[in-house]
């Protein structure tokens, strides 16, 4: 993934990872309660920036930190249930931040207004609601227009493309999951324009 980015920041204890492996990062942001001293002395101090308050996930105190037309995060699914809800959680609260989180088998993101993937056929699409959001589709094997999604009720998992996919959003809150092998697609899609972008990211 690292030939994909061109910057690399870690959030607290990730770092310890980067390092092991030789990649020393841009930076490192977090409240430092998991990163240990052996990793935080082959790091330069001004590449180090430590938030202390607990109100917050590394990872969400990194994504607001970020300024980039995009971030593909990765390590931050899997692991324990309550992180990965978490993260989730900042993927539809930071509006003003683009994210992609690379799973070990999938690719997840905050959808936007509009997005056109090119998703082979059978390729699953699962679409998760944070909050109540309504939309249209073209290339979904069961369509989504005319549907409301909310966490406590309608949610769309194991959708299947059928062609080329086409989802038009209303509103923001809906997550979408489409397979790993299709990161290139969804981060030239975000990076293309072409996605529109909800108010508070025009702000």
């Amino acid at each position: 993934m690292l030939n994909r980015v061109n910057s690399v920041v870690a959030a607290d204890g990730g770092a310890s990872i980067l390092v092991d492996s030789g990649v020393v990062p841009e930076a490192v942001i977090g409240d430092f309660d998991s990163l240990d001293a052996a990793t935080r002395s082959r790091i330069a101090e001004d590449r180090l920036f430590q938030i202390d308050e607990q109100d917050s996930t590394d990872f969400d105190k990194a994504l607001r930190s970020i300024d980039a037309p995009l971030v593909v995060g990765a390590g931050f699914l899997g692991g324990r249930l309550d992180h990965q809800l978490a993260v989730l959680n900042t993927l539809v609260t930071r509006l003003n931040s683009v994210c992609i989180l690379l799973g070990a088998h999938e690719v997840v993101f905050h959808a936007p207004p509009s997005i056109v993937l090119d998703l082979a056929p059978g390729d699953i699409v699962s679409l998760f609601p944070l909050r109540r959001v309504t939309g249209r589709s073209q290339g979904l094997e069961w369509s989504i227009d005319k549907l409301v999604f909310e966490p406590d009720g309608q949610v769309g998992t194991s959708n299947r493309a059928v062609s080329q996919v086409q989802l038009h959003l209303d509103g923001p809150g809906l997550l979408v999951m489409v397979p790993r092998d299709a990161l290139d697609q969804v981060m030239q899609a975000f990076l293309s324009g072409q996605t529109g972008r909800w108010p508070s990211l025009a702000e």
